[in-house]
């Protein structure tokens, strides 16, 4: 597939450029947002009758991780609801730009520039994702949590300093949106330099500044690019376009990932497995001490997942990378290695979570279509779909399915590894790692 620039189409880019879908959209989904919140705090506690967890958990994590990342990378940030109403407060408008800033607008910590903090989110959600999942109150006082953690943050620092630095849902799509073909990019970088007043960036009476804190004609990656589009409506030249490009195009380069970024990738894999394990393995034992959050127990579990997502993938990782460098024939230091080949754990980790995500959402899949017509579980039958019965879904196809997302991904992580070093016996260590990873985890959602 070569690159096609989609903007090139007249309509399409103003409808691009245009403020009012996007809005429509936001909204719609801010709506959704209380609606999810009110169930979650007012509804039935019992979660496969509760619009919160049955609504996020299910259906929008179904459609943000088998479809939304894999096909359009960070196309949802740009209409996420916990970010828009931080970004609307700080400007102080909800469609028009506005020369008015509310907030301190401090710059964010140099220190914390990069993913770490990120990681810790995400990884401190993922100890209560067992109850979090579960249990609808939760979910509602997290969803909460989150846009008043977005609000203050944008009173407090410049644009919209929550999503790119602290989210852990933006570090999780940000990742994985390297993958996706889709992305946002500057036509002709000489144009950007000759540009002296950097609209894309500052902003402009066409539009805000980038709020995602990226200059336009530095970006290589889909990574930190929220797709809000501000660069598209500013930039004075139409010098910036959405293209169509390969999957999995910001893989192929040299550079490899930053140590954050690739810590952040083998977390992701290691939670994958975890959450396989947790939620459709057989150790009852496990899934208990995970859902009671602050026992002992839960603690000996918390020491084990951290233990083994920040330690033992890592390290079983950087073996595989030294026992390359060691077969090869360069001397590359081991730590730009890592970054290089860590490249390859990406669409490893996508189709990992795809394919426990498709035993999970398949499974329980019907019990949408009650919750639709009773959201709060109080007896109601709005659209009349109250009664039916829970039947899970391509119960025979599943194995299949997750069987050949497991494979694409392990052959994907194999071809990447085979494009960044030199010889077969110097790729056959992570392309070992990737293949152990795999079939442990086929071994838990298939055996």
């Amino acid at each position: 597939m070569a690159r096609r620039e989609l903007t090139r189409s007249a309509p399409l880019r103003e409808l691009l450029r245009s403020r009012w879908p996007q809005l429509v959209v936001t909204a719609s989904m801010l709506g959704g947002f209380f609606l999810v919140v009110a169930a979650g705090l007012l509804g039935t506690p019992v979660g496969n009758r509760n619009l919160a967890t049955v609504g996020v958990w299910i259906a929008w994590w179904a459609g943000l991780l088998l479809v939304a990342v894999p096909l359009w990378g960070r196309a949802w940030c740009a209409v996420c609801p916990i970010g828009a109403v931080g970004d609307w407060i700080q400007r102080g408008a909800v469609l028009e730009p506005s020369a008015r800033r509310l907030g301190m607008g401090r710059r964010w910590p140099r220190a914390w520039r990069n993913l770490w903090l990120q990681n810790a989110t995400f990884a401190g959600l993922a100890l209560s994702s067992v109850v979090i999942l579960t249990n609808p109150r939760v979910t509602a006082l997290v969803l909460m949590g989150l846009l008043a953690a977005a609000a203050c943050a944008s009173l407090l620092f410049e644009r919209r300093a929550f999503c790119r630095y602290v989210c852990p849902l933006g570090g999780f799509i940000g990742l994985y949106a390297s993958l996706a073909p889709v992305e946002l990019r500057v036509k002709d970088r000489g144009i950007c330099r000759g540009h002296r007043r950097k609209t894309c960036y500052l902003g402009s009476e066409a539009g805000a500044g980038c709020p995602w804190l990226v200059y336009p004609a530095a970006l290589d990656r889909n990574t930190y690019c929220g797709l809000c589009l501000e660069c598209l409506r500013t930039c004075p030249y139409g010098n910036v376009a959405v293209n169509r490009r390969p999957f999995g195009a910001d893989l192929r380069g040299t550079e490899g990932l930053g140590l954050d970024e690739a810590i952040k990738a083998l977390a992701l894999l290691g939670t994958a497995i975890t959450y396989a394990a947790v939620l459709l393995g057989p150790w009852g034992e496990l899934k208990a001490a995970a859902y009671h959050v602050g026992s002992r127990s839960w603690l000996g579990y918390a020491a084990a997942y951290l233990g083994f997502v920040f330690g033992v993938m890592p390290g079983g990782f950087l073996l595989a990378v030294w026992l390359s460098r060691l077969l090869g024939r360069g001397r590359e230091p081991v730590r730009r290695r890592f970054g290089r080949l860590a490249q390859a754990v990406v669409p490893l980790g996508l189709m990992c979570w795809m394919a426990f995500s498709l035993s999970f959402v398949l499974a329980n899949w019907s019990y949408v279509w009650p919750v639709l017509s009773d959201p709060l579980g109080r007896g109601w039958d709005l659209v009349g779909t109250a009664g039916a019965r829970w039947v899970p879904y391509l119960s025979s196809l599943t194995p299949l399915l997750q069987a050949g997302v497991l494979l694409l991904g392990l052959a994907w992580a194999a071809a990447l590894v085979v494009q960044h070093t030199e010889t077969v016996r110097e790729a056959a260590p992570v392309v070992g790692y990737c293949l152990l990873v795999a079939v442990g985890l086929a071994g838990v959602l298939l055996g």
